[in-house]
């Protein structure tokens, strides 16, 4: 009996235990709340992220020191400056990691919102709105990086290491995104995201701006390939008359910072907080030489006066010696721009001449206009400055180089990365840093860290390609087959 005993026991016991796990583990589930995330909450996080990680920070930082808005005078951005280890696969490694992450969480909406295998195949705001912001997010990385991981990446454990698309594959798929919000924005939808941080209030009441960004983004990446597509600027003012911004108010910016330790603008906090930047003399002089009157706007003074740093000199200072952004100093809240109204009638501008349309000057005037307005200076101001200062330099032979020289000037400072990219498609206007000479010019970043170091398809290059190779859209070969 004693046997039988301990034998039933025994038989019994694996039961006991299997018994007591299930009910452990069906306690421990969250009854009261989803385990799986919407796509309306992914896609307001991803608005977020896009506007402070891929547009706000470090690439802009960096895109400005190159195209001399603004002269590095400390630390990591004095050496952008003096082209001191900007070929080191460190340098950008944060800033690839976070846009890939963007761009898997955006992966993730669209997977969600597919209309034939998504669990939200109706929710077509939340794809439209993800495809624009893919295309957005896309199109800085290949910008910056050239070749990049796309049509293979973000497969996680299926594909470990995605191979290199080329940047002439990829623009097709950019724009074919950007048709595909619209197109989807033009559907009904049975989701809408509470919160929308790039339009405010909510994704109901903004169906149209997303839709005129989408055609405003297009303008922009036509424009880019201006040395590449021989329809470059038609193109952009179809995208133009297709639905466009037609005013500062419908522009795509993220304003909702506050002031706070942790929750101001980036530019604002890394100025407090680091203070690597100064006012860059590349920009001062062309402002000076034109008698701008944004001088007073635009920049610090020292001593009484405005004291440029020289691009590729300066003496290293963390703020007492150089002027610095007086954007910055006052815009703890100043908002992060992904695409200006007054970019837009650059563009425009820039089409329109390229197209022989006899309107290109009077659109310029309105592009001039609206990045005074920006700043806060009035009509009157910038008709005086455009018919004293612009008009006059309209000269046969050099329209294109004022058109951009202003649009230039216009960019600076939270849009230095569309500044970088029109530089390095035109080459408009004159750099000075001596570096540029002695060791290269930026052309592109370096290839990351993380990929170097785990992804066999990493394009093979020398160590100072970033100097010699343009990217595709301003001339260069590419760098994979």
């Amino acid at each position: 009996m004693k046997i039988n005993r301990i034998l039933l026991l025994a038989a019994f016991t694996p039961f006991l235990f299997s018994c007591s796990e299930d009910v452990m583990d069906d306690i421990n589930k969250e009854k009261n709340e989803t385990t799986e995330m919407s796509a309306d909450y992914i896609i307001t996080d991803c608005g977020l992220k896009t506007a402070f990680e891929t547009t706000g920070t470090d690439i802009a930082w960096y895109s400005s020191v190159y195209i001399e808005h603004s002269a590095g005078t400390w630390g990591q951005h004095a050496s952008a400056d003096t082209r001191t280890g900007q070929t080191s696969s460190s340098l950008m490694n944060n800033n690839w990691n976070s846009l890939y992450d963007v761009l898997k969480n955006l992966k993730f909406v669209l997977d969600k919102t597919d209309p034939i295998n998504g669990t939200e195949p109706n929710n077509r705001w939340a794809r439209g709105i993800a495809y624009v912001l893919t295309a957005y997010n896309l199109a800085v990385a290949t910008d910056m990086w050239g070749e990049v991981p796309w049509t293979e990446a973000l497969q996680g454990t299926v594909i470990m290491q995605p191979k290199y698309d080329k940047q002439s594959d990829i623009y097709p798929k950019i724009f074919a995104m950007l048709d595909s919000a619209i197109a989807n924005l033009n559907l009904a939808t049975t989701g809408l995201p509470s919160v929308d941080y790039i339009y405010g209030g909510t994704f109901a009441n903004n169906k149209a701006s997303w839709i005129r960004a989408a055609n405003s983004l297009k303008a922009r990446y036509w424009m880019r390939l201006s040395n590449r597509n021989t329809n470059a600027a038609a193109n952009a003012l179809a995208a133009i008359n297709a639905g466009a911004f037609t005013s500062a108010a419908q522009e795509m910016k993220f304003a909702k910072y506050e002031k706070t330790a942790t929750a101001e603008n980036p530019w604002y906090q890394f100025l407090n907080d680091r203070t690597h930047l100064s006012v860059g003399k590349t920009l001062y002089d062309l402002m000076n030489d034109r008698n701008d009157p944004r001088i007073a706007f635009y920049f610090s003074l020292v001593g009484g006066v405005v004291v440029p740093a020289p691009n590729g000199t300066a003496t290293q200072s963390q703020g007492g010696t150089y002027s610095q952004s007086l954007l910055t100093i006052k815009g703890a809240t100043a908002p992060t721009p992904l695409m200006t109204y007054h970019e837009l009638l650059f563009i425009k501008a820039e089409a329109e001449f390229r197209t022989s349309d006899p309107d290109w000057q009077t659109t310029l005037q309105d592009a001039v206009s609206a990045a005074f307005a920006s700043k806060g200076l009035n009509q009157a101001t910038a008709d005086n400055y455009f018919t004293n200062e612009v008009t006059p330099r309209l000269t046969l032979g050099n329209e294109l180089n004022e058109i951009l020289t202003q649009k230039y000037i216009a960019l600076y400072e939270h849009e230095a990365i569309e500044a970088y990219n029109d530089y390095r498609r035109t080459g408009i206007p004159a750099m000075h840093n001596p570096n540029n000479t002695t060791v290269g010019f930026v052309n592109r970043f370096p290839w990351a860290l993380s990929e170097v170091s785990s992804n066999q398809n990493v394009p093979q290059t020398e160590l100072d390609y970033i100097y010699t190779t343009k990217v595709w859209w301003a001339g260069g070969d590419e760098l994979v087959p």
